[in-house]
């Protein structure tokens, strides 16, 4: 696999504390679900789906329909509530209707070693996927302790929220090694550049 590609490792993150802001993430700093290889790797990754689960049978209206999702959450999550607004109170309803389809049901089958190891009773469909996340963002919304531990990532120009479940709630950052890392590189360059 190419280095930068979209399914590459690197690009795709789960570091945001919710599968939910997982997904608001995949638009920073480009489109990471630009298209179904992406998308499915996305799905594996975050933990939708166990490992090794065929999603061959994905087609574009999934994309669609995770870009609508990602859309609506991002307009919860990054706003305050404001009821009685229509863009606020359209992707509220949105988002709980897509929760109502159940999730993928898992089901746990012994592995090659014997261990038992978590597998879904079929071919895991879209709906049922959209429906675990959207309940991922209905938990996190209405969830206080959750909600009250949103922070917007201090990173220039980085839109990414994350739960901040560090000692202290002093997490400046989306990733420490990621927008961090840019941070402090920025501010010794200002040192040097002082220095001389």
């Amino acid at each position: 696999m190419a280095l930068g590609t979209a399914t590459d490792p690197y690009e795709l993150r789960f570091d945001t504390g919710r599968i939910c802001l997982d997904l608001i993430a995949t638009t920073h700093p480009v489109e990471r679900l630009g298209s179904l290889a992406a998308l499915r790797a996305w799905i594996t990754g975050s933990g939708l789906v166990p490992p090794g689960t065929p999603l061959t049978h994905a087609d574009t209206a999934w994309l669609t329909g995770f870009r609508e999702l990602r859309g609506e959450t991002a307009r919860l999550v990054r706003t305050r509530p404001v009821p009685r607004t229509h863009p606020y109170e359209l992707a509220l309803a949105r988002v709980n209707e897509l929760a109502l389809a159940a999730p993928p049901a898992p089901r746990a089958v012994p592995g090659e070693d014997g261990a038992l190891v978590r597998r879904l009773t079929g071919p895991p469909q879209c709906a049922a996927l959209l429906g675990a996340l959207a309940r991922d963002t209905v938990e996190l919304l209405t969830d206080p302790v959750a909600r009250a531990s949103l922070r917007q990532c201090a990173g220039d120009n980085c839109p990414i929220v994350y739960v901040d479940t560090s000692r202290g709630r002093r997490r400046r950052w989306c990733s420490s090694e990621i927008c961090g890392n840019r941070e402090r590189v920025a501010r010794h360059r200002r040192r040097a550049a002082l220095a001389r």
